[in-house]
């Protein structure tokens, strides 16, 4: 049992990654608010586990049902150590395939979902003093690929509402983290993902990407919750951290072509800054 138990509040724990860091989690000793759209797929947690688990049912794209659930988790356990905003999917389609309603389907999920999440537990941690919000991002949070724009632009909303959250919490003793995985051994490519009425014209994007993809060895998601555990227990948390060990060399390269081309293109920067004293001395 952990020496001070926590209470975790977990969205999206029916599987994958959620369920894994909430059985991690209750493995350890610590309580438990799992969250999942079908409550009856939690039944086995708390089957095992007993009242060190709330069994709640959440769609988080319902602020409503979040603001409820959260009050419902606090009530129960009666405070809050670490709130994850793991609820989200995948949608593939390029940019000019994806519809309407699936793009705003997949904001509404994977960053809407998350904000409205992180707003209702906020007045809980600030009044304790304390608190952890775990966001999970992706290496697409920090890189893009073609024909996943969308869950792109999700998750790189949601690195920069989380950044600014930081600084604006950090004096009320929360903490925020960005966990950024690769690609793992999960159904999120598969069951859980939504795909955008394919264009011809798009093949051979999609051929590209399938490629890479194919040349990369999938983590092992088990292997994710001792790791959850030490981000969590961690004194002085960070802001974002790699799960999976291609994140760091591919996101190392991609910062490096963006300096290269900043770089590049600096004398345009310096041209567009003008000079407004000049101007107006003389004039």
């Amino acid at each position: 049992m952990a020496a001070d138990p926590k209470v975790w509040f977990i969205t999206g724990t029916s599987k994958g990654f959620g369920r894994i860091w909430a059985e991690a989690a209750l493995a350890r000793g610590d309580r438990v608010a799992a969250t999942a759209r079908d409550v009856k797929t939690l039944s086995p947690l708390v089957e095992r586990y007993g009242d060190r688990v709330a069994a709640i049912a959440l769609d988080v794209t319902d602020k409503s049902a979040v603001d409820a659930a959260i009050t419902t988790a606090h009530q129960r356990f009666g405070r809050l150590d670490v709130v994850i905003n793991n609820a989200g999917y995948g949608l593939f389609g390029a940019i000019e395939e994806v519809s309407e309603a699936e793009a705003r389907a997949q904001i509404e999920t994977n960053l809407f979902g998350a904000l409205w999440v992180t707003q209702a537990a906020l007045p809980i941690m600030r009044a304790q003093g304390s608190g952890h919000i775990i966001q999970v991002s992706s290496i697409g949070g920090l890189n893009a690929f073609p024909t996943v724009g969308l869950y792109h632009a999700s998750k790189w909303g949601l690195e920069g509402f989380s950044q600014s959250l930081a600084a604006e919490v950090a004096a009320f003793g929360i903490k925020v983290t960005l966990v950024e995985p690769a690609g793992f051994a999960t159904d999120w490519g598969g069951p859980s993902a939504q795909h955008a009425t394919p264009m011809p014209a798009y093949d051979g994007a999609r051929a590209a990407i399938a490629a890479f993809r194919g040349k990369n060895i999938p983590g092992d998601p088990e292997a994710t919750g001792p790791a959850m555990l030490k981000v969590v227990d961690a004194k002085e948390p960070p802001l974002r951290v790699f799960f999976g060990s291609v994140g760091l060399p591919m996101t190392r390269a991609e910062y490096a072509r963006r300096i290269e081309t900043w770089e590049k293109w600096n004398d345009i920067a310096l041209e567009s800054q003008g000079d407004l004293a000049a101007k107006k001395a003389s004039s």
